[in-house]
């Protein structure tokens, strides 16, 4: 049986005080995607289709060339983890085409 007091040694020492919890500063948020940004970049998306590495990497992987894809992706966009998310949404990009032309048929 432990007893907790107000102690001047050992792990639990000092006097007990509640822990002050504040809300994060906006410096966390930041890159945080919003609402108001996902509609902002899906209108772009729709405006002005694709970007030309876009294109490029869609043909590689229409001949199922991931790992190349990704290479070839993290080349242009720089970070590895926004390489990955972008050749998952143009894998996803293709199937919505795939569908929409099987539907079409």
């Amino acid at each position: 049986m432990v007893l907790c007091y107000s102690v001047a040694v050992g792990l639990n020492k000092g006097h007990k005080v509640t822990k002050n919890v504040s809300k994060p500063r906006p410096s966390r948020l930041h890159g945080r995607l919003t609402e108001h940004t996902k509609f902002v970049q899906h209108m772009i998306q729709e405006v002005c289709g694709f970007v030309p590495y876009e294109w490029c990497a869609m043909e590689l992987l229409k001949v199922s060339k991931d790992k190349r894809t990704l290479k070839f992706i993290k080349k242009r966009v720089g970070i590895h983890i926004h390489a990955k998310r972008k050749r998952e949404e143009l894998t996803n990009v293709l199937a919505a085409m795939r569908k929409a032309a099987a539907k079409k048929d």
